[in-house]
């Protein structure tokens, strides 16, 4: 049914979950196309390959969720705009398609590869600018103090290229490490002068403040409280490792420690 609706250039629009008649192949290409891709959802009348359509009639697709979107009109654009170069093209072939191929190919692209310090800055700006009453912090430095005042901090401790060693207490100030003889920085070629980075970089959470952190609110008190308050009453039942004679060993050597319902 739809071979009569191949263009000039042996090229039909393709219906594959990838393409979304967005791009056209070569009948064999689609073919494949859907096999691989699957048939994409909601196109249920076939108005790009040959079923009539209806006067109101418009594209849809389905979207990730499984729900129906209407097709975005800035494709139809797009299809004016490259089958245009395509008519004025003598060459046809899969070389045709290049500008189509290499627009979807940039919008399927990362915009910022990775999550670096500067992305994160971008992304507070755009949400405040679009939750403008929001009190929002200004950088990824900003938000870094403010997670250090609540207890969620860390502390960076550099180690060994080999895994060796780490770069603290009475190896904190060498530059080469005590095991291998590795050296702690990597060679910044082409730069004169700047700040060392490290091989590697252990961030490590101190346990004294996620401690202080959990007794910070009264949900979470109760919680760490509970191996003193709620041990079973019922002999021979244990509901926690506190009713274990392992703890309970532990709490008979040392009683100033077990007196202290705080205690983890």
């Amino acid at each position: 049914m739809a071979k009569p609706f191949i263009n000039d250039r042996g090229f039909i629009k393709c219906p594959c979950r990838r393409c979304l008649n967005n791009a056209s192949h070569q009948l064999e290409d689609l073919e494949s196309h859907i096999f691989r891709n699957g048939f994409m959802f909601g196109y249920n009348k076939w108005i790009h390959h040959g079923e009539p359509a209806t006067a109101n009639a418009r594209t849809t697709v389905a979207g990730p969720s499984g729900g129906i979107h209407e097709r975005d009109e800035i494709f139809d654009v797009l299809d004016d705009i490259i089958s245009e170069d395509a008519d004025e093209d003598e060459v046809g072939g899969p070389s045709s398609n290049e500008q189509y191929d290499d627009l979807f190919a940039a919008l399927r692209s990362e915009l910022y590869p990775g999550w670096t310090n500067k992305s994160f800055d971008e992304l507070l700006k755009l949400l405040k600018l679009a939750f403008p009453k929001i009190d929002l912090v200004e950088s990824h430095y900003e938000a870094k103090k403010l997670m250090t005042k609540m207890g969620l901090g860390y502390s960076s401790i550099h180690v060994c290229k080999n895994d060796c060693a780490l770069f603290w207490k009475e190896n904190s100030l060498k530059d080469t490490c005590p095991v291998c003889s590795e050296s702690r920085w990597k060679l910044q070629s082409g730069k004169q002068s700047g700040k060392n980075v490290p091989h590697k970089v252990l961030r490590y959470s101190p346990v004294g403040p996620r401690l202080k952190r959990l007794f910070a609110t009264s949900k979470t008190v109760k919680l760490m409280w509970w191996h003193s308050t709620g041990k079973s009453k019922e002999n021979d039942v244990m509901r926690h490792p506190v009713d274990g004679k392992s703890w309970q060993e532990f709490d008979k050597r040392h009683p100033q420690f077990a007196g202290d319902v705080r205690n983890v």
